[in-house]
């Protein structure tokens, strides 16, 4: 899949927002007053920043609006309803927390279930698309999940929780690319299956169907090098949840160099997150390559 830049933006900022706001609804860090607004101002920014992005992917942006009629077939539309619901939730609560002190944990428990569900829903407009088998697997779910847990647990300054989550969520994103690799040939498809012919013998194509580009291989055609994929999969793991692991478990004492290391710890799993995004997108491959040839 071609790894559109304004995607990227959006499943990887609004995922750590969406799990900041998750640990702020569970009182985690119990902050109040101004040390509470820079916490959720950080959230919203992330969360609506992200949001915001994915609109560039659309052809007609000023027509967003209408993703919330199909809630009921839409994945797409749930995620919109859901993001909306816990923005609302999780801002009255911020106002408990900041101007009056008060910790509305009822309001704080739904908005947390409700961030913990968008970022589901998100998983899953990609997850149930069955003609990209890498994206096609309950792993999806699990992968964004797990990712928006540890980075908001880094950015709440939860360490000894985020020391856990990166290791899950790591491990998650393993097993991802272990079975990812493999999803195309188990689902069966090949270009005999594609075109309906495979029961009349081995198929292959005589030419292109296109001398030139067009929609379908611009958008679903894109091909990475395995070394390529290889080492960007290596750059990904150590940043989003080596490098963090290390600057959170070094002995070191300080409150100053503890909160620099915290920083950095943060810095470096949002980088490694951008680049394991990529590869999400940039990895998925789209029956529709076998009509070029890409398989």
């Amino acid at each position: 899949m071609h790894p559109a830049p304004s995607v990227i933006v959006f499943t990887t900022l609004s995922g750590l927002g969406f799990g900041l706001l998750f640990f702020l609804g569970l009182g985690m860090p119990g902050a109040t007053g101004g040390v509470a607004f820079v916490f959720f101002a950080l959230a919203y920014a992330l969360a609506v920043g992200g949001l915001l992005a994915s609109t560039f992917h659309l052809g007609h942006p000023e027509r967003a609006w209408k993703a919330f009629t199909q809630w009921r077939s839409s994945w797409l539309s749930r995620e919109g309803c859901a993001a909306v619901a816990a923005l609302l939730i999780m801002g009255l609560y911020a106002i408990g927390r900041i101007f009056y002190a008060a910790d509305w944990q009822f309001l704080g428990g739904i908005g947390a279930m409700l961030s913990l569900t968008t970022v589901f829903t998100t998983s899953m407009i990609y997850a149930q698309l069955k003609t990209i088998p890498r994206w096609n697997m309950a792993l999806v779910p699990v992968k964004f999940l797990t990712f928006a847990l540890a980075g908001g647990a880094l950015l709440a300054g939860q360490e000894t929780l985020a020391t856990w989550l990166l290791l899950i969520a790591g491990a998650v994103a393993l097993a991802y690319w272990q079975r990812g690799d493999r999803a195309f040939a188990t689902a069966g498809s090949d270009i005999g299956s594609a075109t309906g012919l495979g029961d009349r013998g081995a198929v292959r194509a005589f030419e292109p169907p296109h001398t030139g580009s067009n929609y379908l291989l611009r958008e679903f055609v894109h091909v990475v090098g395995r070394k390529h994929s290889l080492k960007l999969r290596v750059i990904g793991v150590s940043l989003a949840f080596v490098l963090p692991l290390l600057f959170l478990l070094l002995p070191v004492s300080g409150l100053a160099l503890k909160h620099t290391l915290a920083g950095l710890a943060v810095v470096s799993h949002i980088a490694g997150v951008f680049c394991c995004r990529w590869l999400f997108f940039a990895e998925a491959e789209h029956v529709v390559g076998l009509y070029y040839g890409k398989r």
